[in-house]
């Protein structure tokens, strides 16, 4: 039993004597794979190192490669968006830019502008080479030989501006800014910097240098409301852009960067220190000579003086605005650029503006007037005191006959005290201004001149339609008894006129002053035989001009042509008229008018003033003397005057039209006749035939017409001529005229 235990035991230690001895050999082996390995490793690693090293330059290489491609692509897309962006605007015609509409008169005399821009295009070749020169040496010296963009210049501002955290600024060729300025870039970011220049790129291919220059010089602005070098010279030199001095055009080129801070109007000093600045570039440019640019700078530069810049608005371009706005559409009012040809006279709109000013100093000078004066409003206005004029006002129209054309309008005194325009927006009572109105509807009734009404006070129920209470009198507080009826228009009898008005029928007076014009706002009452309604000095001037015309009535009008730029007639207003009167009963109260302005007529002062020629006119006056007015006609002209106060107060004691308006309305005339308007006669005594009749019925008289006395012999128009005879044999019955008017 105890030999198989040693045995074991051996084996045991065998086997570890074993395990020692290949551990030892593993050892071994290990301690020379452990001596070796570095020298193994180290020829594994260069390599490894290496690969590292060439892994990085290869993946720093396709990084920037795909940087690059990929900056390439987005500048790419950058630059066909905006090229894209750009392409939306139409380059078709830069030379086409918006100006202000220029207004002639009759004579083709510029009287003012208005709409678009205050510019006047010109060729290149209308504008002095020495501007040019200055031009290029101030904005861009290399026009001509760069291709629109100054692409170092470019980049230049902008590190700069990246540096300042600014806007973009500078490096603008004149392309560019014809570019920016020609198509409202005008906000400084990079989008309008790439922008304006890919619309330049396209610029340039379209369009040669000169195109280019040409486009710039007219478009350009330099300040004062001017754009364009044409307007430019004309406004601060007072000559055209071709006279240019040397000094001139060196001040306008330094205008351009700042046209306010330099306009020669606001600061002279700054502009000449822009202009010394110009002519050093000029010279460094080789344009001029130091000499020359010394002598330019010592040159007198002559600038419009104060009293010369300001062009006064008037009421008349306040009514040509009026009628343009009904007859323009958008598109061609803000284009601007068109001839706008009016009826206006310049001579009779300075005479009427002149006159009435004028005679109305003369009212205030009066002793004892009452209201403020204009000369005193003005002396508060400098004492820093403004308020609305309270002073006298006035106003004038004068049309031509033939026509309905406008030849003056003046709605007050001074249109920069009150833009109000009196002539067309201020409604008046018209008094007895309407008479004729009333007498011409009698006359186209059958009621003759010669027929006698009674001027004696009226009756309570007389007049059909009036209140039992209603009895007007007359002016002066007298009666003159029974007149013939022309007596009542030439001396302007309240009584008569309102006999003859109930003749006539008030239905057939109101339609008579519907059919000339005077027909809103009518009172249903015999009371408008006395000019009891409102209207304007245009519109019942308007209406008084049938009466030269043979009852015709022409619309009034004051622009008679409209044409383009390029010379297309857009507007062209024919004469339009229509008969509105019997011509007979339009002759008729044309004649008694004539007789007005003669002895015994309310207009007859027309002829102590010194006017001699035909004529015919009404005087009106309303109640306490709150409106003034004058309507008279020559063979040629038909003008009105009203003269009030805005507050609708009394003028003056014994404020008659006679006094306060017809003055004024001679003034004008007399200047219309030394203007060679036609002034001969009226022609109220052609085409008239012969008739007899009765003076009491108006008809064709019979023997007992004779027998009684009362057969007259006269002219009258032809269509006036009764068609019936008298049917009265004049007994001792009273008569039918005194059953009519004396009621």
């Amino acid at each position: 039993m105890a030999a198989p235990g040693p045995r074991k035991r051996t084996t045991r230690k065998k086997s570890t004597t074993k395990k020692k001895a290949a551990s030892s050999r593993g050892g071994a082996k290990k301690k020379a794979a452990k001596r070796k390995a570095p020298a193994k490793r180290a020829r594994r690693k260069r390599p490894a190192a290496r690969r590292k090293k060439g892994s990085f330059k290869q993946r720093f290489l396709r990084l920037a490669l795909l940087s690059g491609i990929l900056g390439f692509l987005g500048l790419a897309v950058v630059l066909f968006v905006y090229a894209r962006m750009a392409a939306s605007y139409d380059l078709s015609d830069i030379s086409r830019m918006p100006e202000r509409s220029r207004i002639l008169d009759v004579k083709g005399r510029e009287i003012g502008s208005l709409h678009g821009e205050n510019r006047e295009t010109v060729p290149l070749g209308e504008v002095s080479p020495v501007f040019i020169d200055a031009l290029l040496a101030r904005e861009d010296s290399r026009f001509y030989e760069h291709g629109g963009v100054d692409y170092f210049g470019v980049v230049r501002a902008a590190i700069r501006n990246v540096k300042e955290m600014s806007n973009v600024q500078g490096a603008s060729t004149l392309s560019m800014q014809l570019a920016r300025n020609r198509f409202g870039l005008k906000d400084k970011t990079y989008h309008r910097k790439l922008l304006e220049v890919m619309i330049t790129r396209r610029l340039e291919a379209m369009y040669s240098k000169d195109q280019l220059l040409e486009a710039y010089v007219n478009l350009i602005y330099y300040g004062s409301g001017i754009y364009g070098i044409q307007r430019a010279s004309e406004v601060y030199f007072e000559k055209p852009a071709r006279d240019l001095t040397t000094s001139e055009a060196a001040m306008l080129a330094g205008i351009i960067r700042g046209p306010t801070p330099f306009s020669p109007f606001r600061n002279l000093d700054a502009a000449k220190d822009q202009m010394r600045q110009v002519l050093d570039r000029m010279v460094d440019t080789g344009a001029l000579t130091v000499a020359e640019a010394e002598a330019a700078k010592k040159a007198p530069v002559h600038i419009r003086p104060p009293e010369r810049r300001i062009i006064n608005d008037t009421y008349a371009l306040d009514i040509v605005r009026r009628e343009l706005d009904l007859l323009l559409d958008d598109e061609l009012a803000v284009e601007g650029g068109l001839q706008i040809f009016t009826t206006l006279d310049t001579d009779l709109q300075s005479a009427a503006l002149t006159s009435l000013n004028s005679h109305l100093e003369s009212i205030e000078a009066l002793p004892g007037y009452r209201h403020q004066k204009k000369a005193d409003f003005h002396s508060a206005v400098r004492n820093g005191v403004r308020t609305a004029p309270r002073y006298l006002q006035g106003a004038v129209v004068v049309i031509d006959n033939k026509t309905g054309g406008i030849r003056a309008i003046v709605g007050g005194r001074d249109l920069r005290d009150s833009s109000y325009n009196r002539a067309i927006q201020a409604k008046r009572q018209v008094g007895s201004i309407f008479k004729p109105m009333v007498y011409a509807t009698a006359f186209s009734k059958g009621m003759l001149q010669y027929q006698r009404v009674d001027d004696g006070p009226i009756r309570p129920g007389e007049i059909q339609g009036a209140p039992r209470s209603w009895r007007p009198s007359n002016s002066d507080g007298k009666y003159m008894g029974i007149q013939p009826a022309e007596v009542g228009l030439i001396k302007s009898r309240n009584t008569m006129t309102v006999r003859v008005g109930n003749y006539a029928g008030l239905k057939d007076v109101k339609y008579t002053a519907d059919a000339v014009g005077l027909g809103y706002d009518l009172p249903n009452g015999p009371s408008i035989f006395l000019g009891s309604f409102e209207s304007t000095l245009k519109d019942i001037t308007s209406a008084y001009t049938v009466f030269p015309n043979g009852g015709m009535k022409n619309r009034p009008f004051v622009i008679s042509q409209i044409r383009t730029r390029d010379g297309r007639i857009v507007y062209n207003s024919g004469v339009m008229g229509s008969s509105v009167i019997a011509p007979g009963a339009a002759q008729l109260t044309g004649r008694v008018l004539e007789k007005a302005m003669m002895a015994g007529g309310t207009g007859v002062g027309a002829r102590s003033l010194g006017f001699r020629a035909p004529a015919g006119g009404k005087t009106g006056t309303t109640n306490d003397y709150r409106d003034a007015w004058f309507v008279g006609f020559t063979e040629s002209l038909t003008a009105g005057v009203w003269v009030g106060l805005d507050q609708n107060q009394r003028t003056i004691g014994g404020g008659y039209g006679s006094r306060l308006a017809l003055p004024v309305w001679t003034q004008v005339m007399l200047t219309a006749q030394k203007n060679g308007y036609p002034m001969g006669e009226l022609g109220f005594g052609r085409d008239l035939v012969s008739v007899s009749l009765c003076r009491e019925s108006g008809l064709l008289a019979t023997k007992f017409c004779r027998q009684a006395g009362l057969e007259t012999n006269t002219r009258m128009p032809k269509d006036l001529k009764p068609a019936r005879a008298c049917g009265h044999k004049h007994d001792n019955q009273r008569s039918w005229l005194e059953r009519t008017f004396s009621r």
